[in-house]
This record gives C-alpha cells, structure tokens and sequence, in this order.
C-alpha cells in the first residue's frame, strides 16, 4: 500500500506517520495478497484542541472510508482502524454469502481464523433489499438549480442531468450543512 498523508493545520511529524502506516498495514492481513492501493490520510487540528482523522482507501471492487473526530490524535487513528477492520469484516461476510451457491468465491479477502477479531452480530449483516423504486426523467440543469430542487422536495440529494457537460450528476446534502456534488464520467 502506498501511503499519502497530509495534515491541515499540524506537521505530519515521522512519528505520527510511523504510527498511521503501522495501525493501517494491519488491515493487509484480511487481503490474500496485498493491495496496491493509495491510502489517502487526512489529519486535521482545530481550535478547540480536537483532531480529525480521514482515512480512504480505494481499491479495484471497494471503498474504504471512514473518519473519526477526537481529542488525542492517537486515539482517533486507533478509532479509524477498528471502524475499517468493520468495514472489511462485513463486506467479506456478504461477498462471501453471495458466492457461497456458486463455489467460486472471489479471492480478495484472506480466510482469518485469528480469533481476534470479533465474530459479526447477526443484525450487521442483514440482506440488503430494494423496498421501493422510482424511475423519472432526468432534466438538464445546473447544479445551483439541482439544489434548490432538492431542498424543495426535502431530499438529501438529487439526481439531474448538467447542462454543460449532458452528464449526469448528483447533489448531495453534507454532514456539515454545505453540499456536494458527485459527476459522473
């Protein structure tokens, strides 16, 4: 794995990069080989003396990320790891319930009978079902216009085509109350 960390508003110091690349490398030991993939770290110092932690690994067939918001630095990279191990955890168990019938189960997750880490509940591993599904025509607009149309209708996001580009395009609703805009290629 190759490691990008950045800080905004600390220096990312050789001990706090040793640490964020020996918590992540654990991760490695639920693959059968490891990734190449680019972990992207984001370590973030506010005011108030809290620090964020963004971690995002993108990878052939999934995407990892997950961030955590703390007092101690430190803490909140262990934070980040243990909500990854779950992240891989889970979606091995469902890649592994969906091949199971065909016998030919996708050699991205290494078998882990370690012990260490926690079995699944029951109640994460639900089956996922559609419940509802809607189709409309997708009108060419400006992403401006995408978001008054979503605020409108009180959705959290909303599907458009852009005018510019004649491609289509999501708005979303942050967590932090501004909006983002997904485009598709």
């Amino acid at each position: 794995m190759n490691y990008n960390i950045r800080g905004e508003n600390i220096e990312v110091t050789p001990a706090i990069r040793e640490y964020v690349e020996k918590k992540i490398a654990k991760l490695e030991r639920y693959f059968t080989e490891t990734p190449n993939a680019n972990v992207n770290v984001n370590l973030k110092t506010y005011n108030d003396k809290s620090s964020k932690v963004e971690v995002t690994i993108p990878m052939q067939n999934l995407v990892l990320r997950a961030e955590e918001v703390h007092m101690d630095m430190y803490a909140a990279i262990d934070l980040i790891t243990d909500k990854l191990e779950r992240q891989i955890r889970k979606h091995k168990t469902k890649v592994n319930r969906k091949f199971r019938e065909k016998g030919n189960i996708n050699a991205l997750f290494a078998a882990t009978d370690d012990g260490g880490a926690p079995a699944i509940e029951e109640d994460d591993t639900e089956e996922l079902e559609v419940v509802r599904q809607k189709s409309f025509d997708l009108k060419p607009m400006d992403s401006e216009e995408a978001i008054l149309q979503m605020n409108m209708l009180g959705h959290s996001f909303y599907v458009f085509t852009n005018a510019e580009t004649n491609l289509t395009n999501v708005v979303y609703k942050r967590k932090d109350g501004r909006y983002g805009l997904i485009e598709a290629q």
